[in-house]
């Protein structure tokens, strides 16, 4: 059988957990950082490690079957391939920054503006739908140093934390979109066996990383409330414990929501409550 192709990220902000997220899902391979390619022992596939700009136009090309890229880099890139799953990591925004101590203080004061930028086909589409004649200019990397340099009065650029903005003497002013990882795929591969596998282990893990299993004890009289209170997968399971009147309930629940129903669950009567991680859930 051929082996299905994933590209990913070689470095930068989503190779390492890109590099995770495939060991999470089981696949056994070496993460060589001078190689491009390497194979899973345990699966049938092969991992290229390229630059995460190139990725969009291999999958599109079908020399990779699968990718995992960041949002913003398919829309820059246009390239015609299929979203398959949002990944939930690598979140970041496409922001426009000016100067501490720009002038511009509304959205219509770039007119006429200089932007410098590593993302042209994103903001001008940013851009026109805000009706802004900008000069866009062209930027590859450190971007954040042109408004210093004279460059352009103001900068689109990826902004994670905003450190970077700050020690260059810039502010955000604008947001321009959002992204995250995303895996991609090729057209034709609604029917491959191997990428369903392979996309029921990611989500599988996605939704293990998600939520929580939780352990509780409460006396049975009290039990209608905490099962109307944690429905789990399906249901909760109830084990008698020792004490007679007692019951063990055993449930699945998101992080988000245990947190949001912790009081109420011990107002209830839950008690010794134990939350454990999950490793993967399997529909």
């Amino acid at each position: 059988m051929k082996n299905l192709k994933i590209a990913i990220q070689k470095s930068g902000r989503l190779n390492e957990k890109s590099v995770q997220l495939l060991k999470n899902c089981g696949l056994d391979f070496e993460n060589y950082k001078s190689s491009l390619i390497t194979t899973a022992s345990n699966f049938n596939l092969e991992i290229l490690f390229l630059r995460d700009d190139d990725i969009p136009g291999y999958v599109e090309q079908g020399i990779a079957d699968l990718g995992i890229v960041g949002e913003n880099v398919i829309d820059e890139t246009q390239a015609q391939v299929n979203y398959l799953q949002r990944l939930g990591f690598g979140k970041c925004s496409l922001k426009i920054a000016i100067p501490r101590d720009s002038s511009i203080r509304e959205l219509k004061d770039l007119n006429g503006k200089s932007i410098a930028t590593s993302y042209p086909v994103i903001l001008q589409s940013f851009l026109d739908e805000h009706d802004i004649n900008a000069d866009i200019q062209i930027i590859s990397g450190s971007v954040e140093i042109a408004p210093g340099l004279g460059l352009s009065d103001a900068i689109c650029d990826i902004v994670s934390t905003g450190g970077t903005l700050k020690s260059n003497g810039l502010k955000a002013f604008a947001d321009v979109r959002k992204s995250e990882a995303i895996l991609i795929g090729r057209d034709g591969l609604e029917d491959n066996q191997t990428v369903a596998e392979l996309l029921q282990r990611i989500q599988s893990v996605l939704r293990a990383k998600e939520t929580k299993y939780v352990v509780l004890n409460v006396e049975r009289v009290n039990l209608p409330k905490i099962t109307e209170l944690l429905h789990g997968v399906k249901s909760p399971t109830v084990v008698p414990l020792a004490e007679e009147g007692w019951v063990a309930v055993h449930t699945v629940i998101s992080e988000e929501d245990f947190w949001g129903k912790i009081n109420v669950l011990k107002s209830a009567g839950a008690q010794g409550i134990v939350v454990m991680p999950i490793e993967k859930i399997i529909l």
